[in-house]
C-alpha cells in the first residue's frame, strides 16, 4: 500500500513544473514572444544544465509526449477528409520535396565536415524534420493555421509523420550497407511492418466510420459529462497506441483519430474537453526538450554549434521558401511557412538515438546533434516572430485570399439551442445561405436535425471552452435559444465577458426573464410567446371584422405599450430569481388599455375569485 511519502515524492517535480510554466511563459508573453520559447526556456533553468530541479527530463519527456498527441488529434477534428485529399498535391509532392532536398543538403554539409556516410545520412534526415509542436503551436498563435501557408506548412508536417516508419525501418539496412548481409531480411522485414501498418489504419477507419458516432451518443444520452471527457481520452490515447504499436508515430494515430471525428455532431465538445490536458501536456514537451539542452557541452563546442544553428536553419528556410514558392505561395507567405518549419523536430530525439544503437553515429556526433536540433527549437521560435514582424511591416500588397475557413470555426452566427424555436431560427438563417453552427446538447434534437441537413455539434453552451471551440469569438451574432432562463443568462454573460465583438439575441422565457435580459444590454430579445400571441391576436380581429391595416396598427400599439412598461418595470426595484414569487409579484399582468366595464363572473366560484382580487388592489 502506498503511504504518504509515497504520494508526496510525486508533489516537488509537478510543482516545479507548474513553477516555471507559470512564471517562464508569462514573462515571455510580456516580452511579445512565444509561449514555445516561454517553456522552452524555463525546461532550461530547471532542468540538470540549469538549476538542477529536474536530474531525469527522460521521464518527463515520455509523459509529455501526449501533449503532442492531443495537438495533432485537435488539429485532425479541425480538418475534414475532404479538406485533406484537396492536400494531396502538397502533402505528397512539397512534403517529400521538402525532406528529400533537406536532408540531402544539411546531410551533405555533414559529410563534408568530416561525418561518416551513415552518420551524414541520420543527421541530416533528423535536422530536415520539423517541430511539429513549435510549428502548430505558432500557427496557432498567429490564427494562421487555416491560411494559405499554414495549410501548407500543414501538409509538409503531415507528410514527415507518414514517412518516418519508413525512416526507421531504412536505418538497419543503412546500418548494413557494405557488410553485404542482411538485404533480404531487411526487405521482409518491412513488407511485414508496412502490412501490419496498413491493415491497422483500415482497421481504425473502420471502426472510426462507424463504431464513434454511436458509442458518443449512447454517452451523451447518460448525461455524465465526465464519462464523455474520459471517452474522448480513451479514443485518441487508444488509437495512439496502437499506431506505436504498429510502427507509425502515436501522433499519426491521434491525428487519424481526430480527423474520423472531424465530421462527428461531437466535434466541439470532445476539443472542449481535450484542450485543458493539451495545454498543459505540450508545455510540458517544451520544457522537457529544454531540459535536453546540455550547456556544458554547448559551451564546450559554442562556435561550431551556433555556426552550425545558423547554418542548418537558413538551409531550411532557403529550401523551403523556394518550394513554397514553386508551390504557388507568395514569397511573404513562402518565407513566413520556412520560418516556421526551420526547427529541427521530435523525432530528432528519436532517429539520432536509434542512429547510435545500428552504430552509425558515434557518441559525441550523436550528442552534439541533440544538442544542435534542441537549440534550433529554441531559437526557431525568436526567429519566425523577428520574420514575421519585419514582413507584416514591409507588406505592401494584400495577402492572398484565404482557404475557405474550417466549417463552424468561421461561421457568422453561432446559434446555441436546437429546440422547436431553434429549429426555425436557422430555417430562415439558412435560407439566405448565410454559415451558421449549431450547438445542442440534446442527443434527440442532433438526430432530429440531421433530417433537415443541419450541422449541428453536441456541447453545453454554458461552457466557456465550447463556446470557443465553436467559434463564438468570430460569429458576428449569437442566437441564444435553450428554455432554461439560468443557462440563458449565463451564456449572455459569458459571451459579453469573453466575446464581446459578437451580438447577443436571446429567446426568453417570460417577462421576469425579458427584464433581466434588458439589464445585461442583450442586443435583442424576444418572448418566446409574445410575437406569436400578437399574431394570433391580428389574426382575430381580422376573421371579426376589421381590415388588414385596421388590425395591424392596435397589434402595433399593444407591442409598443408593452415595450414602454418592460422599459419602466427594468428601471424600477432590481429583479432577484431567488425569490422568483416577489419578483413576478412585481411585474404581474397588467391590462395595457383600461377595461370598459368591471369584471363579471359567470358563477359563485369566479365571483369569489374576482372579489378578492378587487380587496387585494385596494388594500
Amino acid at each position: 500500500m502506498a503511504t504518504a511519502a509515497d504520494h508526496a515524492s510525486f508533489l516537488p517535480p509537478v510543482l516545479t513544473f507548474l513553477s516555471a510554466a507559470v512564471i517562464g511563459v508569462p514573462i515571455f508573453r510580456l516580452l511579445g514572444q512565444s509561449a514555445v520559447l516561454g517553456y522552452l526556456v524555463a525546461g532550461v533553468v530547471i532542468g540538470p544544465s540549469g538549476l538542477s530541479l529536474i536530474t531525469e527530463p527522460e521521464t518527463a519527456r515520455s509523459v509529455s509526449e501526449l501533449g503532442v498527441v492531443l495537438l495533432l488529434f485537435i488539429v485532425g477534428l479541425e480538418l475534414e477528409i475532404s479538406r485533406l485529399i484537396s492536400l494531396r498535391r502538397d502533402i505528397l509532392g512539397l512534403g517529400t520535396l521538402q525532406l528529400g532536398l533537406c536532408a540531402l543538403a544539411l546531410g551533405g554539409l555533414g559529410f563534408l565536415s568530416g561525418l561518416s556516410g551513415g552518420a551524414a545520412t541520420v543527421i541530416g534526415i533528423a535536422l530536415a524534420l520539423s517541430a511539429t509542436a513549435v510549428a502548430l503551436q505558432l500557427l496557432e498563435e498567429r490564427r494562421d493555421l487555416a491560411s494559405p501557408y499554414g495549410q501548407r506548412a500543414f501538409a509538409v508536417l503531415l507528410f514527415q509523420d507518414l514517412s518516418i516508419v519508413g525512416i526507421l525501418a531504412l536505418l538497419p539496412l543503412i546500418a548494413q550497407t557494405g557488410t553485404g548481409e542482411g538485404g533480404e531480411a531487411w526487405l521482409g522485414t518491412a513488407l511485414q511492418s508496412a502490412g501490419t501498418a496498413v491493415a491497422a489504419v483500415i482497421g481504425v477507419v473502420l471502426v472510426g466510420r462507424y463504431g464513434l458516432n454511436p458509442f458518443f451518443r449512447l454517452l451523451a444520452a447518460s448525461g455524465a459529462r465526465e464519462v464523455m471527457t474520459a471517452a474522448a481520452l480513451l479514443v485518441v490515447l487508444g488509437t495512439a497506441l496502437l499506431m506505436e504499436e504498429v510502427g507509425l508515430s502515436m501522433a499519426m494515430g491521434a491525428f487519424l483519430a481526430g480527423l474520423l471525428l472531424a465530421e462527428s455532431n461531437f466535434r466541439h465538445q470532445l476539443e472542449a474537453d481535450i484542450e485543458p490536458f493539451r495545454g498543459m501536456l505540450l508545455g510540458l514537451f517544451f520544457m522537457s526538450v529544454g531540459m535536453s539542452i546540455d550547456l556544458t557541452l554547448v559551451m564546450q563546442n559554442w562556435l561550431g554549434l551556433s555556426v552550425a544553428t545558423v547554418g542548418a536553419i537558413l538551409i531550411k528556410v532557403a529550401l523551403v521558401a523556394g518550394l513554397f514558392r514553386l508551390f504557388g505561395s507568395s514569397w511573404l507567405d513562402a518565407l513566413r511557412g520556412a520560418a516556421v518549419l526551420a526547427p529541427a523536430g521530435e523525432f530528432a530525439f528519436v532517429l539520432l538515438p536509434v542512429g547510435q544503437e545500428l552504430g552509425l553515429v558515434d557518441g559525441p556526433s550523436g550528442r552534439l546533434a541533440i544538442a544542435l536540433a534542441a537549440i534550433t527549437m529554441l531559437i526557431g521560435p525568436i526567429g519566425a516572430k523577428v520574420l514575421d514582424g519585419v514582413l507584416s511591416r514591409r507588406a505592401t500588397a494584400p495577402l492572398e485570399p484565404e482557404h475557405e475557413a474550417i466549417e463552424g470555426a468561421e461561421a457568422r452566427v453561432l446559434v446555441i439551442g436546437f429546440g422547436r424555436f431553434g429549429h426555425i431560427l436557422n430555417q430562415v438563417l439558412l435560407a439566405q445561405g448565410l454559415s451558421v453552427t449549431v450547438i445542442d446538447k440534446d442527443v434527440e434534437q442532433i438526430r432530429s436535425a440531421a433530417r433537415f441537413g443541419f450541422r449541428v455539434y453536441y456541447g453545453d453552451g454554458t461552457r466557456l471552452d465550447v463556446l470557443r471551440s465553436s467559434g463564438a469569438g468570430k460569429a458576428e451574432v449569437v442566437c441564444i435559444c435553450i428554455d432554461d432562463p439560468e443557462a440563458t443568462l449565463k451564456i449572455v454573460d459569458l459571451v459579453h465577458a469573453e466575446f464581446p465583438a459578437a451580438r447577443t439575441y436571446v429567446r426568453v422565457f417570460d417577462r421576469v426573464q425579458a427584464i433581466e435580459a434588458m439589464g445585461r444590454d442583450v442586443d435583442y430579445q424576444i418572448r418566446e410567446t409574445f410575437e406569436s400571441a400578437l399574431a394570433f391576436g391580428r389574426a382575430t380581429l381580422e376573421a371579426l371584422g376589421l381590415s388588414p391595416e385596421e388590425a395591424a396598427r392596435t397589434v402595433d400599439d399593444v407591442r409598443k405599450r408593452d415595450l414602454a412598461r418592460l422599459v419602466l418595470q427594468q428601471a424600477g426595484e432590481p429583479l432577484d430569481r431567488a425569490d422568483p414569487l416577489r419578483s413576478l409579484v412585481r411585474i404581474k399582468p397588467e391590462p395595457l388599455t383600461a377595461p370598459l366595464h368591471a369584471s363579471h363572473g359567470l358563477n359563485p366560484e369566479t365571483e369569489d375569485i374576482i372579489a378578492r382580487e378587487r380587496a387585494g388592489a385596494d388594500g
